[in-house]
């Protein structure tokens, strides 16, 4: 594997360690199985090239995705507090119709590429910052050609730290209430079903807000990149939450996100050395692989996400 190869799967593992940061939300804290991120996923994606060659700056562009996010997990959350609908099958209902939402936001188009219009990874200011690349040939030792990383990870860092203030507060308390024994959230006086529907709404701006920076950092937008997306996010949150979840000193936050990282790696990995045309198999082998590692980890056969210890 070279050294490009190996900054590619570091680009893609931290943009996915975002939308990570949602899934942990839903899957860890809340214990609701939100299919609403394969269809969250791909509507930041949409919101975000809307934009983009509609003119507008890629960093409201991202703060757009992140609203349109929150909306698309509202909804979800409304679909299943408020018309009591079952947890799986409100993100079914909203994943299906947020493909028919992005399909229109986008024009109706099954892809539209941002290409040659300015991004969060390649503007004036990056330009400034981080120099051109002196030709297609060059050897990989550059700042420039560690930008991507770089500004996701500041993006990564300032969500984390954002996350983790909100946790910290009443309303983060309450969240995890709500997940850990919504009994307490009641005795509180406080309507358990509004907690919920917030958590949502939270996770699915995270989703979104991966989507936006998957977009710009592809440089195109399809409809179908949310395929798979919830798979990547949970192998992450499994994995970050087993391996580094008991180790003092890191974060529930901060293991999640080394997750993605060591997720995307091993994939990348995979597809070194197999066919593009299986990629979706070796996905569904290695997701397979991290939930009976998790089984071994936690000595159980119950794949609950309250089991194997979290920091909350």
């Amino acid at each position: 594997m070279n050294l490009e190869t190996v900054i590619g799967a570091l680009n893609l593992g931290s943009i996915y360690a975002v939308m990570a940061l949602g899934i942990y939300i839903t899957y860890k804290i809340l214990d609701f199985p939100d299919l609403t991120v394969d269809g969250s996923f791909p509507l930041g994606g949409a919101v975000t090239a809307a934009i983009i060659n509609a003119g507008g700056n890629p960093a409201a562009a991202i703060a757009a995705s992140a609203i349109a996010g929150t909306f698309a997990g509202f909804l979800t959350g409304v679909i299943h507090v408020k018309l009591k609908i079952r947890d799986l099958l409100s993100g079914i209902i909203m994943m299906t119709a947020l493909y028919s939402v992005n399909f229109i936001i986008v024009g109706s188009k099954a892809s539209l590429p941002v290409t040659g219009k300015d991004t969060v990874f390649s503007n004036s200011f990056t330009r400034n910052l981080f120099g051109e690349k002196a030709s297609d040939n060059a050897p990989l030792h550059s700042l420039f050609d560690f930008k991507e990383l770089i500004t996701v990870v500041i993006f990564l860092i300032v969500l984390k730290v954002l996350l983790d203030l909100f946790m910290k507060s009443k309303r983060g308390y309450l969240l995890k209430a709500m997940g850990d024994n919504p009994t307490v959230v009641a005795t509180l006086a406080k309507n358990g079903g509004n907690v919920k529907i917030m958590g949502l709404a939270i996770a699915n701006a995270f989703v979104s807000v991966s989507g936006s920076l998957f977009c710009q950092y592809n440089k195109t937008f399809f409809l179908t990149d949310g395929t798979g997306k919830m798979v990547i996010g949970l192998a992450a949150v499994i994995i970050g939450i087993n391996i580094f979840g008991k180790i003092r000193h890191i974060a529930s936050t901060t293991a999640v996100m080394i997750g993605a990282v060591i997720y995307t790696a091993c994939v990348t990995l995979a597809l070194a050395k197999f066919p593009a045309n299986i990629m979706k198999l070796v996905t569904a082998v290695l997701f397979l692989l991290v939930l009976v590692l998790g089984q071994v980890k936690i000595g159980t056969l119950n794949f609950s996400s309250k089991k194997g210890g979290d920091k909350k």
